[in-house]
């Protein structure tokens, strides 16, 4: 029962990935008793599950899923958003107005307008409806400030690392609040323009080698040379 590719290999469509007593799963597909590959992406291995990662996916909306949209639309009774799915998600003034909604009465585009971002929750979705959004919990909401970063959805657990040592490091090491929204959609939020762009350097890295080993290391160092810099850089200009 060989598998042809290391865990975290690239493949691309039609390459052979395992045979024999293996399942095909995302992204695969079974001939006879041979598993290959239908799109570019990152081989994982379950058990005895063989899925290919893409590198280049929308984001399929999960109830529960933490999402960061753009509002497209200010409609009657609500707000139409775009989340990076093919489909776009509907926000309703009943959600974010802490009083009855009139529609005769409320103008919506002053509470959100075309073109503002919202941290959300998915609170509903099937394939016969759009999904429906949430702002009604803590941090979610309006984005007031901050840097906004875009990675393939696919990558965001890359991001995250295991058991979320990836984005804890970043974090610290910038000290940066960082949203990661499952989406794709990254806000960042530092004290200073300099934090926010390092975070944004580690997170356009994750983009760029997350199919690569030692991923962690190699962001940690590259952030604490950037920091060395920009402090070289600010005693220099201050004597």
């Amino acid at each position: 029962m060989p598998t042809f590719f290391e865990r975290r290999q690239l493949v691309t469509p039609g390459d052979l990935i395992a045979e024999g007593d293996y399942m095909a799963g995302e992204n695969t597909y079974r001939e006879d008793s041979k598993i290959y590959a239908s799109r570019i992406g990152i081989v994982e291995y379950e058990n005895k599950k063989v899925d290919v990662v893409a590198l280049r996916a929308f984001y399929i909306p999960k109830i529960g899923d933490i999402v960061i949209g753009t509002v497209t639309e200010v409609g009657f009774n609500g707000w139409t958003v775009d989340i990076n799915a093919p489909y776009e998600a509907l926000l309703r003034a009943s959600d974010v107005l802490s009083r009855p909604f009139k529609p005769q009465k409320d103008e919506l585009s002053q509470v959100l307008d075309v073109g503002d971002l919202i941290v959300a929750k998915i609170i509903a979705y099937d394939r016969a409806h759009n999904p429906q959004l949430t702002v009604g919990e803590p941090g979610l909401g309006k984005v007031t400030r901050g840097q906004i970063v875009k990675i393939t959805p696919t990558k965001i657990p890359r991001a995250i690392g295991r058991k979320g040592s990836m984005i804890s490091m970043i974090k610290q090491e910038t000290g940066c609040q960082i949203i990661l929204g499952l989406n794709g959609v990254v806000l960042i939020t530092g004290k200073t323009l300099e934090d926010e762009q390092l975070a944004m350097m580690a997170l356009r890295k994750i983009e760029e080698e997350s199919h690569t080993s030692g991923l962690t290391d190699r962001i940690t160092q590259m952030i604490k040379e950037e920091k060395a810099k920009q402090g070289k850089v600010k005693n220099e200009s201050e004597n």
